[in-house]
């Protein structure tokens, strides 16, 4: 028996069931499910920064993408209102296209 205690996708318990036989799950409350959701964001983006090869990557983006919408969701937002703060703050103070790095910033005189 291997104990996890961590949140997982909606059909992990069919695969497991398919494969290698029970598994117990509980549902979360909301307030454990936002904590729960915050704690897999952070394993998946250190899985991320983990990635040793751009399929890797490619992977750890799509999860931590979903874990963005899971939260998007639970702070009462939509996938489209998020969308929406993306474009807008996009508009507002531009994208990372052009790979701009500041070093600093000097008072005018």
């Amino acid at each position: 028996m291997t104990i996890y205690n961590k949140l997982i996708r909606d059909r992990i318990p069919e695969i497991i069931q398919e494969s290698e036989g029970e598994c117990v799950v509980e549902v979360l409350t909301e307030q454990d499910y936002l904590i729960e959701l915050q704690r897999k964001s952070q394993e998946e983006l250190n899985e991320y920064l983990a990635a040793s090869n751009s399929n890797e990557a490619i992977e750890e983006l799509a999860d931590l993408l979903e874990v963005i919408y899971g939260l998007t969701k639970c702070h009462g937002f939509s996938i489209e209102d998020l969308e929406t703060v993306r474009r807008y703050k996009a508009d507002k103070r531009g994208v990372f296209d052009k790979k701009l790095f500041l070093v600093e910033v000097r008072k005018k005189e």
